[in-house]
């Protein structure tokens, strides 16, 4: 393990090795998890889970709930098996090392992914494998809604997370799905760095805008809502007119 890190997720009861270097997992893994209205006796499927940080933390809350995660690293993919097992969730939780352009024809009732988001013109990382989780050199994020729309069942949820600026391009990819879209600002009064978008396919297609949930208050600690979430004590409900805390 000299080359990982043993970290703890939902106020610890989410164990989990990531790498020491390359892409780690962190807020918005459990964010985008908290969002995904997947019920118990459902399914999942996860794209690009990495080390299945998202994954982990969606099945603790839903514990009836069965996940599929995606993962072009095999090293990353069999590092989430681990964690998967290491949280005694290896029988309803597994990953397959694959590229989301080769997935079979298998329908999930939800669909969830924090793609690379990161515009191709900014820096690339010297780890290769933070650059591919991170950086869009292939357009990958309209790619990937319009695969993830592909995969989930009529009348269920494609769930993302991705930088505020790539809106438009998500939504052009679910042109055809309802959408609801959830700014996520660090502070009251900044500007989002980040969105979440929920998408319903066979809904009818509009687009609800929900006012920013804020992460942080003015003395940097996350703000009461936000630390519900990311301690896992209440899932993000994406519903509505403004976006609710329901019991995890």
């Amino acid at each position: 393990m000299d080359s990982h890190t043993l970290d703890g997720f939902l106020d610890g009861r989410i164990q989990a090795a990531q790498p020491k270097k390359g892409f780690r997992a962190g807020h918005d893994a459990v964010l985008l998890a908290a969002s995904v209205p997947v019920q118990s006796g459902e399914t999942a499927l996860e794209l690009g889970a990495g080390s299945g940080i998202a994954s982990l933390c969606l099945a603790s809350r839903v514990p009836g709930c069965r996940i599929t995660g995606v993962e072009i690293d095999p090293i990353l993919a069999a590092l989430a098996n681990e964690n998967a097992a290491r949280n005694v969730m290896q029988d309803r939780v597994s990953f397959l090392a694959q590229d989301v352009e080769t997935l079979g024809d298998e329908m999930f009732d939800h669909v969830f992914l924090n793609p690379p988001f990161h515009q191709p013109s900014g820096t690339p990382s010297s780890d290769a494998a933070t650059d591919r989780a991170k950086r869009d050199v292939d357009d990958a994020l309209p790619r990937w809604t319009e695969l993830a729309l592909a995969r989930v069942r009529r009348q269920g949820s494609v769930t993302i997370i991705f930088r505020a600026d790539r809106e438009a391009g998500v939504l052009r990819a679910g042109l055809g799905a309802a959408a609801t879209v959830l700014p996520l600002a660090p502070r009251e009064g900044e500007a989002p760095k980040r969105t979440l978008i929920q998408l319903r396919k066979g809904v009818a297609a509009d687009v609800t805008r929900l006012p920013p949930f804020v992460l942080h208050g003015a003395d940097g600690k996350p703000t009461e809502a936000a630390e519900a979430v990311l301690r896992g004590r209440s899932a993000l409900i994406l519903a509505g007119t403004s976006p609710g805390l329901g019991l995890a």
